[in-house]
């Protein structure tokens, strides 16, 4: 293993660690709301724009993951109609509303947000939108980054305004190693992760004893076909990516 690859994966350690440490009862806070939403007939709604929206596809219909997580998608925000396209809508006006608009998200739901810089006027306007609506919401966001990025014509920062924010504590730039001046290595995407993962691990405990255990199984393992064919005969009525 070279020294770059001990130095990020020591650097992605030492940011969990302190996650861990500094936000590990937001992780509880954050299964609670989500569980209440569940057994109300709600879902958890994940939306983000650039590389944030991976969290909501790393949310949706996979092996241990919560059945009600629906990824909010737009061909807009994503880098298939073009990545300088994207970036450029995600600081674009009613980018977030017309994205929202597709989904029938009401109070019973919670909208998870996810935006590293946490400025951007697409995920400050989704969660103005959410807080409009009486939608409990969370973010998971950078505070440090959010404080030294320029803010967007809303003038709010994403952990502003949500009902929990979690602090990924990723530093302002997210790369973490620096080469020949420049800083690779993004962390955002494995913070996240872990953060999401964590919460749901929570939600799956407080919803233990559910008679339908609202999880996926892998394909791979045994009973899986019975068990998420019932899942997804349940959240397809909801779910408009199943």
């Amino acid at each position: 293993m070279s020294k770059l690859t001990r130095s990020y994966s020591s650097k992605i350690n030492s940011i969990l660690k302190k996650i861990l440490k500094e936000e590990e009862k937001k992780f509880l806070q954050c299964a609670k709301l989500i569980s209440k939403s569940y057994k109300k007939g709600g879902q958890l709604y994940i939306f983000g724009t650039g590389h944030s929206r991976l969290l909501g596809e790393e949310s949706f219909h996979r092996a241990g993951g919560f059945a009600a997580a629906c990824p909010i998608r737009d061909d807009d925000l994503s880098f298939k109609k073009g990545a300088r396209k994207a970036t450029a809508l995600e600081r674009t006006p009613n980018i977030a509303k017309k994205a929202l608009a597709k989904y029938k998200i009401t109070s019973k739901d919670v909208l998870m947000i996810v935006s590293n810089s946490g400025v951007n006027h697409a995920p400050v306007e989704a969660a103005l939108i959410a807080k409009k609506k009486k939608i409990k919401t969370i973010s998971l966001t950078s505070v440090k980054f959010s404080k030294q990025a320029p803010l967007s014509k809303l003038n709010k920062r994403l952990f502003e305004i949500t009902d929990i924010f979690i602090d990924n504590k990723i530093p302002a730039g997210d790369a973490i190693i620096n080469v020949k001046d420049n800083m690779v290595g993004p962390a955002s995407t494995i913070t996240g992760s872990f953060i999401l993962n964590s919460i749901l691990i929570e939600v799956a405990n407080i919803l233990k004893n559910e008679k339908l255990f609202p999880f996926y199984i892998s394909v791979n393992m045994p009973n899986a076909k019975k068990n998420n064919d019932i899942l997804e005969k349940k959240f397809s009525k909801i779910n408009p990516h199943l």
